[in-house]
């Protein structure tokens, strides 16, 4: 009979340790501004910030864009990346915007 033995694979994803940093993995952002941690924040506040944020990867992408046909950035890979972020949140949020109209509709045909 042939001798042979079975080798554990190597562990995809390394264990974490707090403080050592895991390639491709990025820190939590900061909460919004005014915005403690354990505090609820109301419906409002969230839709508010995501439109902010919504806004300002749309703003990103597109001076990316101007400084990628001026000549200052010359990777064209971070330039698409912000761009199809920003396209993704945007549908997103439409998305987000029609379901509302559509429970608001909903809530509006009952009550009468």
């Amino acid at each position: 009979m042939a001798d042979f033995s079975i080798q554990p694979f190597p562990p995809e994803i390394p264990a974490y340790r707090p403080g050592v940093k895991i390639p491709g993995l990025e820190p939590l952002k900061p909460l919004p501004e005014g915005v403690q941690e354990g505090k609820e924040i109301s419906f409002r506040e969230s839709i508010r910030n995501f439109v902010h944020d919504v806004d300002g990867m749309q703003k990103d992408a597109s001076k990316k864009v101007t400084d990628f046909i001026a000549g200052d950035i010359s990777d064209v890979h971070d330039v698409m990346i912000a761009v199809e972020k920003a396209q993704t949140s945007f549908q997103l949020l439409m998305e987000l915007r029609n379901k509302m109209l559509e429970a608001y509709r909903e809530i509006k045909s009952v009550t009468l």
